[in-house]
């Protein structure tokens, strides 16, 4: 078997075993339901923190961000009920429900925070308390960056606008940006996965050791959702079986399938970084390029000899 073939094996057999062996898919349980619960209190919180930041169209950015990128048959009847939730009115940012929203909301980062250890093979050591600090101050960066960016939904038409009387060029330029959402919403996802594997989990990676995985995961998570998407619209039926709840465990469902990828995605990394794969091209690499220099300086010296 050739080098290349029998280390991809050895990668994904790896990869796969530990995934099995440490209960990946019953954590892949955990952080689909986690998530799931974690949806609606972190639109909760953010909808009164951004409100308080004069953000108004933070919940119709956020839902937008959240679920443009899932499958329409599974993402609208969330999207609705997420907007009707978010249309209650409430007392205020510092209230008990809000706050508890915040805490609640950080519980889907802690999800992820132990299936990243899992899979990564590491122990954590850090205290217990700066580990939820650390899942508030996702959750709270989290409502800023969407904040932020129903701000500039907001201010890039009028800009347009702005810009199409004073410079037409500029109007062109910005249309496009704006047009372009869907785009930025995967630049987003890609970035959160980034991230979390550097920087959620314990230890330190650097980012080529956690760019396969992330890779991946967004392959995977693509073909898995139109697989998904198109299983529902064929096959399933899951009005029979759950009724009322057939929404709701079709969201479940769906999760789980995205969080199975997610944590296989942390496995190749640690697989990969087992076997120092990339150690092992890059070496073979640096190793070719010297061998074809010093072949080089040896002809050269050969001709000045003649």
């Amino acid at each position: 078997m050739p080098t290349v073939l029998r280390t991809v094996y050895k990668v994904v057999y790896d990869a796969v075993f530990h995934f099995v062996e440490d209960d990946g898919f019953a954590m892949a349980s955990h952080v689909a339901l986690s998530t799931l619960l974690a949806v609606f209190p972190f639109l909760i919180f953010g909808t009164a923190l951004a409100s308080f930041l004069g953000a108004s169209q933070f919940s119709s950015t956020a839902v937008h961000l959240i679920f443009d990128t899932w499958p329409e048959a599974i993402a609208k009847p969330v999207a609705d009920q997420v907007v009707q939730v978010l249309t209650i009115p409430r007392g205020g940012l510092l209230t008990i429900s809000v706050l508890a929203a915040a805490y609640f909301a950080s519980n889907g980062v802690e999800a992820l925070r132990i299936s990243l250890n899992r899979a990564y093979r590491v122990l954590e050591t850090r205290p217990w308390y700066f580990n939820r600090l650390a899942s508030l101050g996702y959750v709270l960066i989290a409502v800023l960056i969407f904040a932020i960016l129903s701000i500039l939904l907001v201010a890039v038409p009028l800009a347009v606008n702005y810009a199409r009387q004073w410079v037409p060029a500029l109007a062109d330029i910005l249309d496009i940006v704006f047009s372009w959402r869907i785009y930025g919403t995967i630049f987003l996802l890609l970035a959160g996965l980034l991230i979390l594997h550097l920087w959620l989990a314990a230890g330190r990676r650097r980012l080529l050791d956690v760019i396969p995985g992330v890779v991946l995961t967004m392959v995977f998570w693509s073909i898995g959702a139109l697989l998904f998407a198109y299983y529902l619209s064929t096959f399933a039926n899951y009005t029979a079986t759950y009724a009322g709840l057939a929404s709701v465990m079709i969201v479940l469902i769906f999760l789980y399938m995205l969080a199975v990828i997610f944590i296989m995605g942390a496995e190749i990394n640690a697989a990969l970084m087992k076997f120092r794969v990339r150690r092992l091209l890059f070496g073979k690499a640096a190793a070719s390029r010297a061998a074809e220099k010093a072949s080089s300086e040896a002809d050269a010296a050969a001709k000045l000899r003649r």
